[in-house]
């Protein structure tokens, strides 16, 4: 090959790379940057969006995003976000004492707030390094009833194409399989709870108030942790409160301790994990671990 095609064909690769690096940072520039304030918005974001959007979810792994308060480089984090999603419910305690741009902000859950369940005379607890706090006000865990997590996806589509009209197509086309999916797990739930419908059962954790209306649940609520044995106290007043209310299951929100689960099991109350995934989970989504829930749910109804 001559020396003026060599040259030609040096050339050519050269543009090539030069606009394929251009091409990608203008993609780059164009990702939507977007912050969540729990994991189930955040995992929204990432399959609505896909790979254009940039979803930053600063709360640190086993915290408990409902009451997390965020600190200066979360809040910058935020800061720096185009879209700023919420899951509203009074779930952000922390956010009346930070400053975010207010036209960022989405409210995932606006559309039903005439349907948020407020609670009253809740007891004041602690669990975890977050100190003390109390259940009462709102319940916020608004996604468990999963016909609301798709009210959520919609808005979070909804907030996401306001900010990039030219993405509606794909957004939409993504929501629609996302409601899809919700939509099958809800029916699995309905369907579950039909067999033995008005069935006693505990919950561990005062945190499922919207699954029980959803799905007709016959819930009562302690407020035992996970890996802590409840004091002697609490387990008389789970034996008077059995008498009432004759439970077989109780839900916690993670796999109980042995020892607990064991001396619950003597009672006859056996244990199962229905995770709210608030935070992200160590293995798969948010959608595989609503799936896991809904089997452990069905044990119960057999």
């Amino acid at each position: 090959m001559s020396y003026p095609y060599r040259s030609l064909l040096r050339g050519g690769l050269i543009l090539c790379l030069w606009l394929s690096c251009c091409s990608a940072a203008l993609a780059e520039a164009n990702r939507l940057k977007i912050a969540a304030s729990n994991y189930p918005l955040a995992y929204f974001a990432e399959r609505l969006g896909g790979s254009r959007a940039s979803v930053a979810f600063p709360v640190p792994a086993g915290t408990d995003p409902a009451f997390w308060k965020p600190d200066a480089k979360a809040v910058a984090e935020m800061q720096q976000a185009e879209l700023i999603l919420l899951n509203g419910a009074d779930y952000e305690k922390w956010l009346a004492r930070v400053s975010l741009p207010r036209l960022r902000q989405a409210d995932t859950s606006a559309a039903f707030k005439d349907r948020y369940i407020r609670i009253e005379s809740a007891v004041t607890h602690s669990h975890g390094p977050g100190g003390t706090h109390s259940h009462e006000g709102i319940a916020f865990t608004t996604w468990l009833d999963l016909d609301q997590a798709g009210l959520q996806a919609q808005a979070v589509a909804e907030s996401i194409v306001r900010k990039r009209p030219e993405w509606r197509s794909m957004v939409m086309e993504n929501l629609a399989a996302l409601r899809g999916e919700l939509a099958a797990l809800d029916a699995g739930i309905k369907q579950a709870v039909a067999a033995r419908a008005g069935l006693p059962l505990l919950a561990s954790h005062p945190v499922y108030q919207y699954l029980a209306r959803r799905y007709g649940l016959n819930l009562a609520s302690v407020h035992w942790e996970p890996n802590e044995m409840p004091p002697d106290a609490e387990w008389a007043d789970l034996q008077r409160r059995l008498r009432a209310h004759p439970a077989r299951w109780m839900l916690w929100e993670a796999r109980p301790a042995a020892a607990v689960a064991d001396r619950l099991k003597a009672a006859g109350v056996g244990s199962l994990v229905f995770d709210p995934c608030a935070n992200r989970p160590e293995s798969g989504d948010f959608l595989t671990a609503m799936a896991a829930n809904v089997e452990n749910l069905k044990a119960a109804f057999r």
